[in-house]
């Protein structure tokens, strides 16, 4: 059964069990609402949850682990003699995976039956039927594949009947059970609100348990990364010269620096220009004149990365490189790290002003006119007043657009090249640390090797940078924030 069925049931039934919750909370009442513990829509509410949360919970769980059953008993069924010694069996396994989807594709558009398709044989039978399908081969179809093909549809297919049956018997179980306990003195409102209350707990738990997930992720594909390459050698190489054939270098340090680098660059331009525009148009601006600027600064964060990395190459890289780079015989490259640091600069303004600005605007009011009584004057009421009771939000302000800076890829390629090394030339060409998590990942690549899984490395060093920052911020907020009653 598709999911989308599924899900049109799982809704059908909920509805039904709501209408069903309510009548029947009216009934044992004898008609009088009055009568009830509580309002009859919690009595509704009560059966649709019954109905529809643990049938959507066993469903997710589902989704989640039959893929994974399904390619580990498909994955022994693959003889190592179709296991070239160009590929490794995670390859071979997309194949089966684009193959059986490709199978599906056939028996959907009626090129031929469900049952006919296990009895295929490699030749130019298959061929023909997933080319009139759509479907397109980059190479002859292996028996071993299209065995392994046919396993994993007749697997997934008994496995998605097995999981609507449960799911199904599940929600109606879970109706039926309500429906029998509902009475007039049944608490369907303390029910409900428990269950909304679970509902909201599993909601903030999203974030934390995500970033747990990428965490480990990782982190235990960095483990494995450094059981192959030695770890002293990427915390403190100064050479990158990955090569896939072996002998590779895969120092961090040129990666680092130039992640660094073209950040700093950026955020010299971007703090002090948001911030004094945010303080700007919070103390100074009149309505008029804040109403007009502040939507036209909030443009620049919805300019999509890879126009700011065009306008990089096309138009600062050149610039920069005519009148600066080459009369001062800094260089004769338009990709550099000052090309980069401005354009980059240029698009966290927004994230420091708009943040700061709203920051800025919620200290008291009170608070100014106090100031202002004590015979402080506009400027010495901004230093000494506002921006202390403003610093945690400017600083988290500041520590988010740093954050962006750090991982920004497509103004790196366009801006400042591909070039990995160590020099305080900012009109020489450099790169960053997500440049080359997207180069090392890029193609046809065995994910064994260490010069694919030296990404993960570089993601969890990133990971350490910007939790480093944090720490530093909270630090800072915590000395130097101003306590108000």
């Amino acid at each position: 059964m598709p999911l989308l069925w599924l899900f049109a049931i799982l809704l059908a039934l909920t509805l039904a069990g709501y209408g069903a919750g309510r009548r029947r909370a009216v009934a044992s009442a004898g008609g009088d609402i009055r009568r009830l513990h509580s309002r009859p829509i919690y009595y509704g509410l009560n059966v649709a949850l019954a109905a529809l949360v643990p049938a959507l919970l066993v469903l997710f769980v589902w989704l989640l682990i039959q893929p994974v059953v399904v390619e580990s008993r498909v994955s022994g069924l693959i003889p190592e003699i179709a296991i070239s010694d160009s590929t490794t069996r995670s390859l071979v396994m997309s194949d089966v995976r684009r193959l059986a989807d490709g199978l599906d594709a056939v028996v959907e558009q009626g090129e031929i039956g469900s049952d006919a398709v296990q009895g295929l044989q490699v030749g130019d039978e298959i061929r023909a039927l997933l080319g009139r399908a759509g479907v397109a081969l980059a190479s002859d179809v292996q028996p071993a594949v299209l065995a392994a093909a046919q396993r994993y549809r007749m697997i997934s297919a008994r496995g998605d009947l097995a999981r609507s049956i449960a799911v199904l018997l599940l929600a109606v179980a879970g109706l039926v059970f309500a429906l029998s306990r509902i009475s007039r003195d049944f608490r369907a409102r303390n029910r409900v609100e428990r269950a909304v209350l679970a509902l909201l707990i599993g909601a903030a738990s999203i974030a934390i348990l995500t970033t747990g997930g990428i965490v480990l992720s990782m982190l235990f594909e960095t483990v494995n990364f450094f059981g192959q390459y030695p770890a002293r050698d990427f915390f403190f190489g100064t050479t990158w010269s990955p090569n896939f054939r072996g002998n590779s270098q895969l120092g961090i340090l040129p990666l680092l620096w130039g992640t660094l680098y073209i950040s700093f660059i950026a955020l010299l331009l971007a703090v002090p220009v948001g911030l004094f525009s945010a303080i700007y148009l919070s103390e100074y601006a009149g309505p008029r004149v804040r109403t007009l600027i502040k939507p036209l600064i909030e443009v620049l964060a919805g300019i999509p990365t890879i126009v700011y990395g065009l306008f990089a190459l096309v138009t600062v890289g050149p610039l920069l490189r005519d009148y600066f780079a080459q009369p001062l015989g800094l260089g004769s490259s338009g990709s550099s790290v000052m090309t980069a640091g401005l354009v980059m600069g240029i698009m966290l303004i927004p994230f420091v002003s708009s943040l700061s600005d709203d920051v800025i605007n919620a200290v008291p009011q009170t608070m100014r006119d106090g100031s202002y009584a004590l015979g402080a004057t506009k400027s010495e009421t901004i230093q000494q007043v506002i921006v202390p009771a403003a610093l945690p939000g400017i600083v988290g302000a500041i520590l988010l657009a740093a954050s962006r800076a750090i991982g920004e890829t497509m103004i790196v390629v366009l801006g400042a090249g591909a070039a990995a090394k160590l020099d305080l030339n900012p009109f020489e060409a450099m790169t960053t640390i997500t440049v080359k998590i997207v180069s090392q990942l890029t193609g046809d690549t065995d994910f064994a090797s260490p010069e694919t899984m030296v990404a993960f490395a570089l993601g969890l060093t990133l990971f350490v940078i910007t939790l480093a920052l944090n720490v530093v911020a909270l630090i800072i907020v915590r000395k130097y924030r101003e306590q108000y009653e």
